[in-house]
């Protein structure tokens, strides 16, 4: 039977889990919510341009065989409408083409080839689009009418000349600053990528690490030689870790436990009892991504800034699910002031930003601080420049 005391903690564990699963639906619709206005941006970008298009084109065929800008008729309307429709899927086929032009698959393409492929793509779809959207509705509509052959040719030019002019001048204008921008992107995370592994080296070799580090292989050397050349072992795949992955933006979730199991072997080493680690990683995460060295700052994080003895040792849990990993400690604070800049989980939340719009989370609650990393597939990113 069950006691108010048991009633209580139940309580207290629905709601924390309620509030969690409101804070994963609340992170989604962000995420969601971001890309759908993103395309709606797009489609009345592309919407405007088009009507406005079609209007300035009204205007000079009008000056062209009146002299001046007349209400337009019923027919002319029609013609309007046909024309609006028209440009607003020639300019959205548009970036689909120059994607493509872009794409892996025409890589291997020689320049010129590449050039002159895009141009009649470019020429045969508009003229596609015209007959479609343009010729097949009048000869509806007008089925009695007869089309001037002179008029029908001058019509054609004129709509691949637009077609040409729209997707030199803008599209690929687009094309290439959104290029440049990805090459922005590359550089500012290599930038940050630099700066965290160069933080972590730092937080590695200092005075601090290497006196505990030397004073645990000191003492192993003693009584334990097997241990001891474990310990060297792994303290040099903790080196050899950050120089291997010091240039690469994501790294498997499998690779980057590597680094963190080699750590963690260092802490227990030193700590023992007072620190422990659970682990629990889906092995269909293993292939998913993340920047390098993440979790071993924030395992790193944990340590630093909690005290941790035997009767109230300091545990760090480790998990993955639903494309997610989630790194948290229970908190017991030193005694000692720490001083913190927090420039390790800005690095991670900037690193981040660079390469996905899902969003790093970090909580700290009364008693425990949780950080939670989206895990990246990489095959969002095989296209991408980076």
């Amino acid at each position: 039977m069950r006691t108010g005391k048991d009633h209580f903690i139940f309580y207290i564990y629905l709601r924390q889990k309620l509030k969690i699963i409101k804070e994963q639906v609340q992170n989604r619709s962000t995420a969601s919510g971001k890309k759908m206005r993103s395309r709606v941006h797009l489609v009345l970008e592309k919407a405007g341009i088009a009507a406005l298009t079609t209007l300035l084109v009204y205007a000079t065929m009008m000056l062209i065989s009146l002299g001046r800008i007349v209400w337009p008729s019923d027919h002319m309307w029609l013609e309007m409408i046909s024309a609006f429709f028209f440009l607003l899927v020639l300019f959205w086929s548009h970036r689909k083409i120059s994607d493509f032009i872009n794409s892996d698959r025409t890589s291997s393409l020689q320049p010129w080839k590449k050039a002159s492929a895009e141009v009649t793509i470019v020429i045969v779809l508009t003229l596609l689009l015209h007959g479609l959207f343009n010729y097949l509705p009048l000869r509806l509509f007008y089925s009695d009418r007869t089309f001037d052959p002179v008029s029908l040719r001058t019509s054609l030019v004129m709509v691949i000349i637009i077609s040409l002019f729209f997707y030199f001048l803008v599209e690929r204008e687009r094309s290439k600053r959104k290029l440049r921008e990805r090459i922005l992107h590359s550089t500012q995370l290599q930038k940050e990528n630099f700066q965290a592994q160069v933080q972590s080296l730092k937080n590695q070799v200092n005075p601090h690490f290497l006196f505990n580090s030397l004073n645990v292989l000191s003492s192993l050397i003693k009584r334990n030689q097997n241990q001891a050349r474990e310990f060297v072992h792994r303290l040099s795949k903790v080196y050899r870790s950050f120089l291997d992955h010091s240039h690469k933006q994501l790294i498997p979730l499998e690779k980057e436990m590597e680094l963190t199991e080699a750590y963690i072997y260092l802490l227990k080493t030193r700590f023992g009892e007072n620190v422990r680690f659970k682990i629990d990683l889906l092995k269909d995460d293993m292939n998913l991504q993340l920047p390098p060295g993440c979790l071993q700052m924030l395992v790193e994080n944990a340590i630093k800034h909690n005290a941790s003895t035997r009767k109230k040792p300091l545990v760090v849990e480790i998990c993955s699910g639903e494309g997610r990993l989630e790194v948290k400690n229970n908190l017991q604070p030193r005694q000692e002031k720490v001083e913190s800049t927090k420039t390790g989980l800005q690095n991670i939340r900037k690193r981040y930003e660079y390469l996905s719009d899902q969003e790093v989370q970090f909580r700290k609650t009364d008693h425990e601080f949780i950080a939670i990393l989206p895990l990246l597939k990489v095959e969002a990113y095989e296209d991408s420049h980076y």
